[in-house]
């Protein structure tokens, strides 16, 4: 098990950890939350040893083999499923032991099946199928990694380290790069993971399919909660209610939230979908007091007089360049419309969200905006085009030059930029800050449609919640790409389905999304497999190749084994000649007998030698056709 006790971690001035205890047994799922810069990363660093506590103790079994998944990656030609194959570090050490004994028969066999145990044979397979969990593409494998973008590389760091044989699991923030599909592949990856598992994650869908515990690291200690995410919530605000001015922000939380329920019950239709939103509204109505104290507090302002329709898409076709992506795409966009888009990687849905946005020209047919039309749109590589060079609040008096700086101040305290922090250059931001303002510049232009594409990446779990509050209150439309599934289904009330070429309506949820994917990838992994020549070995067949080559190995190995043992017996015969030999007397005139027979005896020690090493050597080499 992991035990912490009485253990300190001080980072300069500041205690990330300071007296705390933990203890995790054996197969238990944590998930580890906390405020940004609380010290999650540090204590992983503290596990995996690379960080020294400055007091108490804690332990963890010598022999437990841990894998983790890096942050980093460095630009590589290396091919991408050996990188991914790099992470199981007993099969590499048994391939570069067998490269390393060529010559040595006896030592190959047991080696060979050593690398049969470890189930080498078929570690190729495994790491592809991991590579397309994860959303590579067919061929993706053979391509080096300094072909992948920076998102994509952190996706071959998190299969490599789903690669590594491990007792303990560590992953720091494993969903931040993946779209739904990978997320909801990883969940039941992990929910069959054997060993010790912790987690950072600002996603809690998936943190409540995955986790038993939650560590969460608040005031430099680490409290255990029993059961999931949503089970952690409930204790947290039943805390919190005995605080009594938490509990006073509690009850006018929860005042705010009933409002909201009976507004949205009583314009929901019976759409899956609007009945979906009415549940998760519903279960935030519970879940609000437990976030009372949370440092994030904004909305979206009205954006005043709306066109109908917003934006009108005409028999597009989208793309880039001479290569199509959607064909035929006819939408509309009202003020009342609230989209979630759904489809595998590499559909389009990012593609649509940037013709709407107006980055992306479309290949034919026709897009409008209405009079009134006023975007809102967040994508990623908006974190790149901030200026880093400037602060928060020079970037809203950009937007805005007449503004007071004391609004400036407070609007950008709802976002967590309090005092100079609001005026410092952003270049030593983290990328969870650069993410809370580029959504602060929305919401600071009051904008009448969102287009947003992925919005809670880097985002913690409260932002991630604050969010989810301002989007309910939106008065505008809403069009969102995420895999945060708590997101869509509580800001949402349709879903578009992008495959193939196509966009379509989706009658169904988010679970039953989930079975569309699953009944997809069982189809096209029937059709590789009818493609594949030759077909590909299954299990049973490696298991008889592998014992055949034994068979095939034990007569060489044996006879191998007999020969070295003879050259052993002659070279002790030697040594003990040439010793003899060695003594001045042995050459007396008294001593000429004993001197013929070691003679003899030394040049018949030689010929066998030699007879025995051609032998040998002949082993050898037929030993390596069969290797």
């Amino acid at each position: 098990m992991i035990q912490l006790q009485q253990v300190s971690l001080q980072r300069g001035p500041k205690f990330l950890l300071e007296q705390a205890d933990l203890t995790l047994f054996p197969g238990q799922k944590a998930g580890l939350i906390g405020a940004n810069g609380s010290g999650k990363s540090s204590f992983f660093q503290l596990l995996l040893g690379r960080l020294t506590s400055d007091s108490g103790q804690w332990d963890m079994p010598t022999q437990w083999r841990v894998a983790h998944m890096a942050q980093e990656v460095e630009t590589l030609e290396r091919r991408a499923l050996d990188y991914v194959l790099d992470g199981d570090t007993e099969l590499r050490r048994l391939e570069a032991a067998i490269d390393g004994a060529q010559n040595e028969g006896e030592r190959l066999a047991r080696l060979y099946a050593e690398m049969e145990n470890i189930q080498a044979y078929s570690a190729p397979s495994r790491a592809e199928q991991l590579l397309d969990g994860l959303g590579f593409a067919p061929g993706d494998a053979e391509r080096p990694v300094s072909d992948f973008s920076g998102g994509w590389r952190i996706r071959l760091n998190l299969a490599q380290a789903l690669m590594c044989p491990s007792d303990l699991l560590l992953l720091d923030e494993p969903t931040n790069h993946l779209d739904l599909d990978a997320t909801l592949w990883l969940e039941q990856w992990l929910q069959r993971y054997p060993g010790t598992l912790i987690i950072i994650s600002h996603d809690r869908d998936f943190l409540d399919n995955v986790v038993d515990r939650i560590v969460s690291l608040e005031n430099a200690k680490l409290n255990l909660y029993t059961g999931n995410y949503s089970a952690y919530e409930r204790q947290r605000a039943e805390r919190l209610a005995q605080q009594d001015a938490a509990f006073q922000k509690q009850q006018a939380q929860i005042a705010h939230m009933e409002a909201y329920v009976r507004r949205f019950r009583a314009q929901a239709n019976k759409a899956r979908q609007a009945q979906s939103r009415l549940k998760a509204i519903e279960r935030m109505e519970k879940i609000a007091p437990a976030h009372v104290d949370s440092p994030f507090n904004f909305r979206f302002l009205p954006a005043g007089k709306m066109s109908r329709p917003l934006i009108n898409l005409t028999h597009a076709d989208i793309g880039y360049g001479d290569k199509p992506v959607l064909n035929q795409v006819n939408l509309g966009v009202l003020p009342e419309t609230r989209i979630g888009l759904l489809g595998p990687n590499g559909a389009g849905k990012s593609s649509l969200i940037k013709t709407l946005a107006g980055e992306l020209a479309l290949r034919a047919g026709d897009c409008h905006t209405g009079d009134n039309f006023k975007l809102g749109y967040f994508a990623q590589h908006q974190l790149d085009a901030l200026d880093i060079n400037a602060s928060a609040a020079q970037h809203i008096l950009r937007l805005s030059p007449e503004t007071r700086e004391q609004e400036v101040r407070d609007f950008l305290g709802g976002f967590d930029f309090h005092g100079d922090r609001a005026f410092e250059p952003i270049t030593h931001f983290s990328g969870g800050e650069k993410a809370r303002l580029a959504l602060a510049l929305i919401v600071w232009q009051k904008p009448n449609v969102l287009l947003l594409d992925e919005p809670t990446n880097h985002l913690d779990l409260e932002m991630r919640q604050a969010l989810t509050m301002a989007l309910q209150d939106f008065e505008g439309a809403v069009l969102v790409v995420s895999h945060d599934r708590h997101l869509l289904r509580s800001t949402v009330d349709e879903f578009l389905l992008i495959a193939d070429g196509r966009v379509q309506a989706f009658d169904g949820d988010l679970e039953e999304y989930h079975r569309w994917l699953l009944q997809r990838r069982q189809r096209e992994g029937a059709a590789q497999r009818a493609e594949a020549a030759p077909p590909v070995q299954d299990k049973k067949a490696q298991r008889q190749e592998a014992a055949a080559r034994r068979a095939q190995l034990k007569p060489l190995t044996d006879k191998l084994k007999k020969l070295e043992k003879e050259m052993e017996r002659l070279n002790v015969t030697l040594a003990s000649v040439e010793n003899e030999l060695a003594d001045p007397t042995i050459y007396e005139e008294a001593h000429k007998a004993r001197l013929q027979a070691l003679l003899k005896s030394q040049g018949d020690a030689r010929a066998s030698l030699d007879d025995l090493e051609e032998a040998w050597l002949t082993l050898s080499e037929e030993l390596e056709t069969y290797v």
